[in-house]
């Protein structure tokens, strides 16, 4: 109990550090995505290759962990945790800010922490990764990919946990379609979810800090594709209607056709999103699942 205790106390200790750039962010948007000269030259993980064959037909968002409430079951509290079903491998996109809460929704919802076979963390904030701890005490048979910028303390409490750690710098394959848009970002480094379906791309971001449009663009240079769906937190619950309604205009732009924002959206931006998309607008908190599946219609 002393070490878990201790190593909770480390993750919250450094990601305090990292929270002061959030606190007082404006203008996310700013921070550009890398340039096509500096894809094609910072290694073979951003090469064509990563194109997958035959995209996903179906697959399953379950939102595990959130501070917007959907299913009145189930606690909510700051931060993200989505499970992605249906693909390859499972994946824990993201722990929350607790592996207690994590876990007590997981059994209300019937889903089984040891079909989890892959957990993305997204970035150092505590209410991401706060939950890893205590979930790979309950299942450690599987593979965790972290950003690289990710401190050494964080990566040995996986490696200690006995899973397997891939650290992510550059984009990679995780399963079949599904690929982390590597490291974005400047001051917090954060990596995006990324699947190839054939209803276009799906995006999981877990706060955008790099800039949701900008994790967009990078997602459809990786896979040229458009996006179907970006599902997550946008990071615009500080900024002003003028603000948010550029975001908005960026995100429509890039041709997203169902947005599902969430977490640290808040509630002025998921409004002004609702009126932009109207129907292809998906309100979500935790318990929220949806459905995707290219032999239905949307």
């Amino acid at each position: 109990m002393a070490h878990r205790c201790s190593v909770r106390l480390a993750i919250a200790m450094l990601s305090i550090l990292t929270c002061f750039s959030a606190i007082g962010c404006t203008s996310t948007e700013k921070e550009a995505v890398p340039t096509r000269v500096e894809l094609e030259t910072t290694g073979e993980q951003r090469s064509p290759s990563l194109t997958p064959l035959r995209p996903a037909e179906k697959m399953t968002l379950t939102i595990i962990y959130d501070n917007n409430e959907y299913d009145e079951r189930l606690e909510t509290a700051w931060g993200f945790s989505c499970l992605v079903e249906g693909l390859e491998k499972t994946i824990l996109f993201d722990t929350g800010g607790s592996s207690e809460m994590l876990l007590s929704n997981m059994r209300k919802l019937e889903l089984d922490s040891q079909d989890v076979e892959v957990i993305v963390i997204s970035h150092i904030h505590y209410d991401h990764l706060g939950g890893l701890a205590g979930f790979l005490e309950q299942n450690h048979h599987l593979t965790v990919y972290l950003p690289k910028a990710l401190p050494k303390s964080i990566k040995n409490i996986v490696r200690d946990s006995g899973a397997d750690l891939v650290e992510v710098h550059d984009p990679v394959k995780i399963c079949e379609n599904t690929y982390s848009t590597g490291e974005l970002g400047t001051w917090i480094k954060e990596q995006s979810l990324v699947v190839k379906t054939t209803k276009g791309l799906v995006v999981i971001t877990g706060c955008a800090h790099p800039g949701v449009v900008n994790v967009v663009q990078e997602a459809k240079k990786l896979l040229k594709d458009d996006v179907y769906l970006v599902l997550g937190g946008f990071h615009l619950c500080w900024m002003n209607p003028l603000q948010i309604k550029g975001i908005v205009n960026g995100v429509k732009k890039e041709g997203v056709e169902m947005v599902a924002p969430c977490h640290c959206s808040g509630d002025l931006a998921r409004t002004i999103f609702e009126k932009a998309y109207g129907e292809n607008f998906i309100r979500v908190g935790v318990g929220k699942r949806l459905e995707i599946d290219a032999r239905q219609e949307k």
